[in-house]
């Protein structure tokens, strides 16, 4: 059994390390894709145009041997797109379902947000349930079934908010931030030496990882030991963020639960079989941030998602 999850986390470094050949300095970007994975969750990644949100999913997609399907969200883009629509057949005079791209092992959903909400909430039955209903009927999604989002930040022109109950369903949000001055040189580097982003393979990204690796991958992850101390500082964490005082909308349960399973993972990926408080707090953020909802004074303020989980990581008791 330690031999297979060895290899299991043998794995997924090789598919940290091919996903290295094209995305350069965002490390924690990859860690938080990564965890999504092994979570088998939903993955929303933020951050200004340029800074490589779409390649680094396009790579992750690329090095992995699974179906993968791209949607590049729009404002004209109608439900019946992403989940497919009743056609009728003239040739046997009965309406038959067309699938649409959602069904897929890996679903790359480019700008998310900047397709009306109406588009939006047709992914919110995929995403939590792993199936879609046309005309009444459900109709599972393959396994596994995942969503990588990106999304520009939502003050950009064009953009629509996505809804609470959608943000809810994404396990963790990454942020991909303008990379620092030697990042970014060894970035144009890599183009003056002839890096090409739209030729991954020339890139030398090749598939190392397939579903049965990640399913023994997400096996081992759920067998991660958890002490019943740092499940109640969990609790406590999310609670608090309910009572903050900028927060009109804290964390739910749902993120309560997501927070176990990625600290879970990132012990797992730590190579380690027990999760500590440091685990928790490492992966608070990237998986509370998107679910709380500021006050409008507050956002006037200058408060910010992340100063409220500073504060909250800050004051709530850590188990010894």
């Amino acid at each position: 059994m330690t031999e297979e999850k060895e290899a299991a986390r043998e794995g997924l470094r090789r598919l940290r390390t091919e996903v290295g050949k094209a995305v350069i300095g965002q490390d924690p970007a990859v860690t938080g894709v990564l965890i999504g994975l092994l979570c088998r969750g939903h993955v929303l990644v933020e951050g200004v145009p340029g800074v490589a949100k779409t390649l680094l999913v396009r790579t992750l997609a690329a090095a992995l041997d699974l179906k993968t399907t791209r949607i590049q969200f729009t404002a004209d883009l109608m439900p019946g797109d992403v989940t497919g629509s009743l056609i009728f057949d003239t040739s046997t005079g009965r309406f038959e379902f067309r699938e649409g791209p959602v069904f897929t092992n890996l679903l790359l959903a480019d700008e998310i947000n900047r397709t009306p909400p109406k588009t939006q909430s047709s992914l919110l039955e995929a995403m939590e349930e792993r199936q879609v209903s046309v005309d009444g009927a459900p109709r599972p999604l393959p396994d596994p079934f995942c969503v990588i989002a990106t999304q520009n930040p939502v003050e950009y022109e064009g953009t629509y908010p996505l809804p609470e109950a959608q943000l809810d369903r994404f396990l963790v949000k990454v942020t991909m931030p303008l990379p620092d001055r030697d990042t970014e040189l060894r970035i144009l580097s890599a183009h003056a030496a002839g890096f090409d982003p739209r030729d991954l393979a020339g890139a030398g990204v090749t598939a190392v990882t397939s579903a049965a690796d990640l399913k023994a991958a997400a096996d081992a992850v759920r067998a991660v030991h958890i002490d019943p101390a740092v499940l109640g500082y969990i609790v406590e964490l999310a609670r608090a963020t309910r009572a903050a005082p900028s927060a009109a909308l804290g964390v739910s349960p749902r993120g309560a639960t997501a927070l176990l399973a990625t600290s879970r993972a990132w012990a797992w990926l730590s190579g380690r079989d027990f999760v500590t408080p440091d685990d928790v707090q490492a992966l608070a953020r990237p998986t509370f941030r998107h679910r709380i909802q500021l006050r409008p004074e507050a956002e006037l303020e200058g408060v910010t998602v992340d100063s409220v989980l500073d504060s909250v990581l800050s004051s709530v008791p850590v188990p010894r």
